[in-house]
């Protein structure tokens, strides 16, 4: 007997919706179709007629039209549910545990801006990227407040239904559209064997660009923002690869009840320095081992440290790109030179290496990266490369973090961190000038601020950072 009679696929406009009906529609015995209860179409835009009911037919007996979907299918059939379709229907599936719910989400503010841009090009599906259409959208406040709290409305009233039916939903995220493994753990959930090695590739992300490329108003938008009530708004590193906090790199000091959850890029050696004053440091944790830690030391302290977003990319550039030694992104930075045509050495950096070189390839790394994060290139994401606000997101997802230090107040930090675990003596805050301040402050300057600011904006945003000084 099959789990489920039919499924509803419930997400909003500009959430990823359209592909991720695709990619079902590449299992046999799944068919997705459209937005059946769409007010102006039944089930996509040139499709006015389904299993023998036009729209007026619809309209006049929704729960028909539902029944028809679900036992006339080829399969287990389903369909899109957006918030203004006819909320007799979303009554009748919540409370039908025979129909599987898939919850797709994606940061408001980005569907938010993606759907003005819909609206000012008339794009609304991509397959070919020659033809994209691009437009700047002014941000309204009142506008989006509005969004928001319908948003907040409509997902409540689904979660209560399904948390007092006793029902749970297959949640996932516009970011993991892409990823073939859940894909296929979707699959196993709706009751089928057949797995799939690919997601289907024929739409294209229509706007990958930088919210900064996309509103004209961009920082009145940014101020906007700081005053609203965004409990939940920003899924962190929404536009990037999410990476899962890196436990066993948990450094905690054997005589202190101190621990550190680094974030790539940052101070690591100099923190790690740091806790070894106190007598030794201990790593290499599972999450099991973790939280017998946690347990045994009741008054511990957790804590991680964020740089200044320019500092960080400039650094990691020079750690992991510039650099050859070990732990180095060596294939990255070979298909750097060869593919992107950049100013990098093919061994070791010298002193015949001029600023104007390491310029340039700053420059077209930072382009690369970004391109990376918004899936338009097949290289690797590394969480050498995600936002710091990403990053933190993932660790405080193991432990709650008792303080984020910015590593220009780690003094201040590291003293208050230590008196709050009730320590009586504390080594002196070791120096976090980053590899490579020197070389950055030799090419910095407004071009490098602003591409910095394309790709890591989130970080000026959530760490109250501003232009970068040496």
């Amino acid at each position: 007997m099959a789990r489920f009679d039919g499924f509803v696929l419930l997400a909003e406009m500009r959430t990823g919706s359209n592909h991720l009906e695709e990619s079902l529609n590449q299992f046999d015995g799944l068919i997705c179709h459209g937005e059946v209860f769409n007010p102006a179409f039944l089930g996509h835009h040139d499709s006015h007629e389904l299993y023998g009911m036009d729209v007026a037919a619809r309209d006049a007996d929704p729960l028909e039209m539902m029944r028809r979907v679900f036992e006339r299918s080829d399969g287990i059939g389903g369909f899109r549910f957006f918030h203004d379709h006819d909320p007799a229907v979303l009554d009748a599936v919540l409370l039908d545990p025979k129909i599987a719910k898939i919850h797709l989400t994606r940061n408001p503010l980005d569907a938010y801006v993606s759907l003005k841009i819909a609206n000012a090009t008339g794009q609304w599906r991509l397959t070919n990227e020659r033809h994209r259409k691009t437009a700047k959208i002014r941000f309204d406040p009142a506008e989006f407040e509005a969004v928001l709290a319908r948003r907040r409305r409509h997902e409540a009233h689904i979660a209560r239904v399904l948390q007092t039916t006793g029902q749970v939903a297959f949640q996932l995220s516009f970011e993991q559209i892409g990823d073939v493994e859940i894909l296929n753990g979707l699959a196993r959930y709706l009751g089928l064997s057949q797995q799939v090695s690919t997601v289907s590739g024929r739409l294209k992300r229509q706007n990958p660009a930088p919210l900064s490329d996309k509103v004209e108003n961009f920082e009145e938008m940014q101020t906007a923002l700081a005053g609203m009530n965004l409990d939940g708004l920003v899924q962190a590193g929404a536009s990037e690869p999410r990476h899962s906090a890196m436990v066993p790199g948990f450094l905690v000091s054997e005589a202190a009840p101190l621990l550190f959850m680094p974030v790539k890029g940052g101070p690591t050696e100099a923190v790690a320095r740091w806790l070894a004053a106190f007598g030794g440091v201990q790593t290499g944790f599972t999450r099991k081992t973790l939280q017998q830690w946690k347990n045994r030391n009741k008054d511990a302290r957790c804590f991680t440290i964020v740089s200044h977003p320019v500092e960080r990319a400039h650094a990691v550039f020079e750690r992991y790109v510039l650099d050859c030694g070990p732990g180095s992104f060596a294939h990255f930075r070979a298909r750097l030179r060869a593919e992107h045509d950049l100013p990098i050495p093919e061994g070791a950096v010298d002193e015949t290496y001029s600023a104007k070189e390491r310029r340039t390839a700053f420059l077209g790394y930072l382009d690369v990266v970004k391109r990376t994060l918004s899936g338009q290139t097949a290289l690797r994401s590394d969480p050498a490369f995600s936002s710091q606000e990403a990053l933190v997101h993932s660790l405080s997802e193991v432990l709650p973090i008792d303080m984020v230090i910015r590593a220009e107040q780690i003094s201040l930090g590291l003293s208050q961190i230590s008196l709050q675990s009730g320590l009586p003596e504390i080594p002196d805050a070791p120096p976090v000038e980053l590899d490579g301040h020197a070389a950055l402050a030799e090419i910095y300057d407004d071009e490098v601020e602003a591409a910095v600011r394309a790709v890591y904006n989130r970080d000026f945003m959530a760490f109250g950072y501003r232009r970068w000084s040496a």
